[in-house]
């Protein structure tokens, strides 16, 4: 699920609070999401160009502290970090590229903003400051302000939503003319230097990341219209009143074919059988994409959670418990589908209509390992030793031993009988029990509450932060 921090949308919940409330909150998000079946967090970490981390380059987000530059007390993103993963959650830093500020007055940003230092980066457009993405020196210190998260913390995915030029508002026009006639030689319009102006972006932070850190992920969650097929052949069957392509100048059907992202997550917002953007509709477009040109990119869904419930504002929404869980039994005849996020973390926490939970109830009953990256990396963690299985107190007690690279977490497996498993069986998610956090190393443990009388076979197998699985070691009870 995305967790918001613009606006303290979901965390925290009122700017000022003490470290220990703040703590307290974001572990109470991190609880749901675990109660949910969830196995991933996208945490917003850049809200405004600002940071929720001890930056080298940008202040301290007001959204902490409700006074921008001004220190929280603690560091944020290392306890983000270090509690995500004593869940078993995956964490990807949610940053935002070009927003400076959700008001128009520069003065009112700290004094070392760098913003404030270089002014001619920054446009006033509608009622917010952007940076200039024309700049080449805005796309050198986006990037610069992102890696020094990457760098110093252990993020699993860096992450972007829909925001890259903004939104078009009404007739007015983004004010880059000057930085146009500047850079934009070469280029047939304006349209395309400014499209060109995002790839870079993409395909420059993509290589940086993974030149540093080749097993963190990067992915974005664009708005599902590429292109209305009116506007475009290509584009899907839709009539939305904006398009990804034309409006936000993001070409993320490109990014997709030419394997530019770790993983895409568009936004499909709306309901089944909304002519203007039908959910049926995009996540077929989405996975025609990846199934023609062969991209190895991962396909998750963005599902509209903050939407059920709200009909009267969103009326293209049905009040029906069940929609959501039908997007995710939608998905399941694709196989280019690798999972969904869920926006927002609060919408979750809220359960209206009790959606939230009849997906856990129909859709996440069992542990899920995350998908592979085997263009990132395809090499297995070393296997466990010395697996022992007692059963003792109404429950059976796992141990193990923990062997050569590290693991992020381990699999626990639980099979009827005591006949070795075949390969095969490994794959049915009926049989996957458990995700253990790795933890510091050495010997591991977990109790199976739920084991059988019946004779069992365990299996335990040791998982890197991209899902690689070492070989099985077994254990019989």
């Amino acid at each position: 699920m995305w967790i918001a921090t613009v606006v303290n949308i979901d965390w925290p919940s009122r700017p000022g609070l003490s470290p220990e409330q703040q703590q307290a909150e974001l572990v109470s998000l991190y609880d749901t999401a675990v109660a949910r079946g969830y196995n991933t967090v996208v945490l917003q970490v850049r809200p405004t160009a600002d940071a929720f981390w001890p930056s080298h380059h940008e202040p301290w987000s007001k959204y902490l502290t409700g006074t921008q530059g001004e220190d929280p007390g603690y560091d944020p993103l290392a306890f983000a970090v270090e509690q995500a993963h004593a869940r078993n959650l995956t964490l990807h830093g949610w940053f935002n590229p070009y927003r400076v500020s959700m008001g128009t007055d520069l003065d009112a940003l700290a004094p070392t903003h760098p913003a404030r230092q270089h002014p001619d980066w920054v446009v006033r457009y509608g009622p917010k400051l952007y940076y200039n993405p024309g700049i080449p020196e805005v796309r050198r210190f986006t990037i610069a302000a992102i890696m020094d998260a990457v760098s110093r913390y252990d993020l699993d995915g860096v992450h972007f939503d829909d925001y890259f030029y903004p939104y078009p508002i009404g007739n007015e026009e983004f004010p880059d003319e000057e930085t146009y006639t500047a850079y934009g030689a070469g280029f047939e319009d304006k349209a395309e230097w400014r499209r060109d102006n995002i790839n870079r972006l993409i395909t420059e932070l993509a290589a940086t990341i993974h030149r540093a850190k080749p097993h963190v992920q990067f992915g974005v969650s664009p708005f599902a219209v590429w292109r209305n097929v009116a506007t475009d052949p290509l584009g899907s069957d839709t009539t939305a009143g904006a398009e990804c392509y034309d409006d936000l100048y993001a070409d993320t059907r490109r990014w997709v074919r030419e394997e530019w992202l770790d993983y895409i997550a568009p936004q499909v917002y709306w309901a089944e059988g909304f002519a203007p953007a039908d959910y049926d509709v995009l996540v077929d477009w989405w996975a025609r994409q990846l199934r023609e040109s062969g991209s190895h990119t991962r396909l998750y869904i963005g599902q509209a959670t903050y939407k059920v419930g709200i009909s009267t504002q969103s009326p293209e929404w049905i009040d029906d418990p069940q929609e959501m869980s039908h997007h995710l039994t939608f998905n399941q005849q694709y196989p280019e589908v690798s999972g969904d996020i869920f926006y927002n973390a609060s919408s979750v926490v809220a359960d209206l209509l009790g959606a939230t939970s009849l997906v856990t109830t129909e859709h996440y009953q069992h542990p899920a390992l995350q998908p592979t990256m085997p263009w990132l990396d395809r090499h297995p963690p070393t296997p466990v030793a010395q697996l022992r299985a007692e059963a003792r107190d109404g429950a059976v007690h796992l141990s193990w031993r923990a062997t050569g690279r590290p693991a992020r977490t381990y699999a626990v497996y639980r099979f009827p009988g005591r006949q070795r498993p075949a390969a095969c069986e490994f794959v049915d998610a009926r049989h996957l029990v458990a995700l253990v956090p790795a933890g510091g190393g050495g010997r591991a443990q977990w109790a199976d509450p739920a084991a059988p009388r019946a004779p069992s076979t365990y299996a335990v197998t040791a998982v890197d932060e991209l899902g690689n699985e070492s070989r099985w070691q077994l254990a019989t009870v």
